[in-house]
């Protein structure tokens, strides 16, 4: 009796096992002892996953935003409670913000909860015009590289209305747009 007890517990743990193993999307293997062992391999792949890209859009955007106040990732950092580190994985999407930490940033920041999801993929946008318009994307990273944030702030500063005019016509015949 207690021999087919045994029988039944190993059975009842193989089968533990096996599900956990179905569950978790883990790798089984027997040891020489013909034991069980489960090798998960989620920490594998969540290492070569890609970060989700509206987690970063919203990280870029709060990059971006942060870089316009000329705020370091410290200073953010250090007004949220958290390490920079955490602040670069924020920013690359490779950790989530979450809901709170959205709003707290959002109000560090100055800007709506709304503002980092603006141009977000997937988000409602209008779909007409696919021409020559620069993409959103392509406008948050001029505004994320420092140059970009350069130019416009030396740009603003310009205050003959022609003069800047004439400046954007330069810059259109350097890039060899046509002005369209």
């Amino acid at each position: 009796m207690a021999a087919s007890n045994k029988c039944l517990a190993q059975n009842n743990k193989s089968r533990h096992v096996s599900d956990a193993t179905k569950k978790h999307g883990a790798i089984r293997a027997k040891n020489k002892k013909g034991l069980s062992n489960v090798v998960i391999s989620m920490a594998i792949t969540a290492a070569k996953k890609a970060p989700n890209p509206t987690d970063r859009h919203v990280g870029s955007r709060v990059r971006m935003r942060r870089k316009m106040l000329a705020m370091s990732q410290t200073q953010l950092a250090d007004a949220l409670g958290i390490t920079y580190q955490q602040v670069q994985k924020n920013e690359r999407g490779t950790n989530r913000i979450g809901a709170s930490r959205l709003q707290q940033i959002s109000h560090i920041l100055q800007v709506p909860v709304a503002f980092f999801f603006e141009g977000a993929p997937n988000a409602s946008a209008p779909h007409g015009s696919h021409g020559s318009a620069l993409s959103i994307a392509q406008i948050d990273n001029f505004v994320s590289d420092s140059n970009g944030l350069r130019l416009i702030g030396a740009f603003m500063r310009i205050e003959n209305a022609d003069l800047r005019r004439r400046i954007v016509l330069l810059v259109q015949e350097i890039a060899g747009d046509d002005g369209d």
